[in-house]
């Protein structure tokens, strides 16, 4: 067995293990009235209150010239991991609910599109209030494959061509996010005052991380694309 399929077997049987976890929740929320885009609106609400932590954190360096107040960064991993299984529910919600429809899914989308918007948005800005120039280009770098990941899946799929392939779908980026909040928070807090380790740089890693996996994923999906269109004389 390959190595891609055995991953691909293990994230699924994660993936059942999570559902199973979670589907009694989901039937309360169905026969609550619950609809998925509701479900769906509220992660979106949770990830920008992430991105309000990450930016408060920025502001009372910047404008208040205090040390960073890393508590603040583990209450803004914390929100960003919980919010984000929202991101299982509405699936869940809509599937176990006979509510999935066309429009739902692209909502679905577009509103994760905004959550990683607004989470890596918030990361930058408050690696700049820290002064490190250099973490927050690597942030940007991090949205810029992101983004790119999800925009060639859905020009290839609007061609007719299946395009999951790749390691850092959105799943992985919002666990190395969010682990990546936690650690650089929970270190940050346990460091005394004497040590000269900057434990942003825990943040900045897993950002250096999701740049290059998800820029190369994007590609990866843009020359399964070219290779599918050309074997199909379609090229």
């Amino acid at each position: 067995m390959s190595i891609k399929k055995e991953a691909k077997e293990a994230r699924n049987s994660l993936q059942q293990g999570i559902y199973a976890i979670i589907n009694p929740f989901v039937r309360l929320l169905i026969r609550l009235g619950v609809t998925p885009n509701m479900v769906t609106t509220v992660g979106l609400g949770g990830n920008i209150a992430a991105a309000c932590v990450l930016a408060y954190a920025g502001i009372l360096i910047s404008q208040y010239n205090q040390s960073p107040d890393f508590s603040l960064l583990i209450w803004a991993g914390a929100l960003t991991i919980g919010f984000s299984l929202f991101d299982m529910l509405d699936g869940q919600v809509a599937r176990l609910g006979n509510m999935a429809s066309t429009y739902g899914a692209m909502y679905d989308s577009v509103l994760d599109r905004y959550c990683e918007l607004f989470t890596l948005g918030g990361i930058s800005y408050y690696l700049i209030c820290c002064g490190n120039g250099y973490g927050a280009l690597i942030t940007f770098l991090a949205l810029v494959g992101s983004i790119m990941v999800s925009y060639v899946r859905a020009r290839a799929e609007g061609l007719g061509i299946e395009c999951k392939i790749g390691f850092m779908q959105r799943p992985e980026r919002v666990v190395v996010t969010a682990i990546a909040l936690l650690a650089t928070g929970i270190t940050g807090n346990s460091l005394s005052p004497e040590s000269t380790f900057d434990p942003n740089m825990i943040l900045v890693t897993a950002m250096a991380v999701i740049a290059v996996f998800a820029n190369l994923t994007a590609f990866a999906r843009l020359t399964h694309s070219r290779r599918w269109l050309k074997e199909n004389n379609r090229a």
